[in-house]
């Protein structure tokens, strides 16, 4: 058996029931095949309390009772972005004992809580927060068949970087100024700006854009990604629709030729109305005439 290792209850009894019928602890050890100071120490404790149970109390006291515990605790749970080596001082400070940070360590996950890289959220401020707020509100009783219709899209910008940089090396303490346990870096790294879309009718396609992204343009590019997943039902609608646009021009181009006749016809009147008003002026100038020679 290991050294260390804890004893079976069952091998403890065998132990006791051999020593009550007399054997020596040599031999019980020798059959057992356990060291002579494990037989000693378990007849020992049999002598002393009559029982192979270990008693209550043995072994090393922790630093931090239960109390030290809670208070860790609450403090943990208060500054929840504190490091490790804060809690330790601070712990230090407010215990008035020697701790260590492994020390720390154990006794956070004691208190049933454990360290994790915090995840990344953008910054919301009060007015964004109200903003988001409203608009939840207002689009609170659109059905499913409407939010189908809705297009979703968004932009995301690339850096093109070379190698992995990690903020991590493995290295010794003279490999310091090695080349490659530097972590590179690089003032304006080149970029990519894509366009993506999605809908209820799928997945749109992704754009690379050359320039900036504004409203408009986002939203041309989204019609015509609704127009392609939307597949060729849609494109003979279209073809009907324009069929029957085509048919209100025609119409239109009638309509537009009655009017050019009423207003032909207008002018004829016009014309009419003038012919009759100048064979009058005529007539009166012809009776003129005659007076004046008679």
């Amino acid at each position: 058996m290991g050294r260390g290792s804890p004893i079976p209850p069952m091998l403890q009894r065998k132990i006791v029931e051999q020593y009550q019928k007399g054997v020596s602890q040599r031999k019980i050890a020798k059959s057992l095949k356990l060291s002579s100071s494990t037989v000693h120490n378990i007849i020992q404790r049999f002598r002393e309390s009559g029982t192979i149970s270990v008693r209550k109390g043995q072994g090393r006291k922790t630093i931090l009772d239960a109390r030290d515990l809670r208070d860790l605790r609450r403090h943990c749970i208060t500054y929840t972005n504190a490091t490790v080596m804060e809690i330790t001082t601070w712990a230090q400070e407010y215990f008035h004992k020697t701790l260590s940070v492994n020390t720390i360590h154990r006794a956070i996950r004691r208190c049933r809580l454990k360290l994790y890289r915090s995840k990344k959220k953008p910054y919301l401020n009060m007015i964004q927060k109200r903003r988001r707020f409203l608009w939840a509100k207002a689009y609170l009783k659109w059905t499913v068949a409407k939010w189908k219709t809705v297009l979703w899209s968004d932009e995301s910008k690339f850096e093109v970087l070379f190698g992995k940089l990690g903020r991590h090396v493995i290295r010794t303490k003279e490999d310091k100024d090695k080349p490659s346990c530097y972590q590179r870096s690089i003032q304006k790294p080149a970029s990519l700006m894509v366009w993506g879309c999605m809908s209820a009718c799928g997945m749109g396609s992704l754009h690379i854009w050359k320039g900036t992204i504004n409203a408009e343009r986002e939203t041309q590019r989204g019609a015509r990604n609704t127009e392609r997943q939307q597949g060729g039902g849609s494109e003979e609608q279209g073809e009907v629709s324009g069929g029957s646009e085509e048919q209100g021009e025609v119409g239109d181009g009638s309509e537009e030729h009655g009017e050019v006749s009423g207003r032909s016809e207008e002018q004829g009147e016009a014309s009419g109305g003038s012919d009759g008003h100048n064979g009058k002026a005529r007539g009166s100038q012809t009776t003129s005439t005659a007076k004046q020679q008679s």
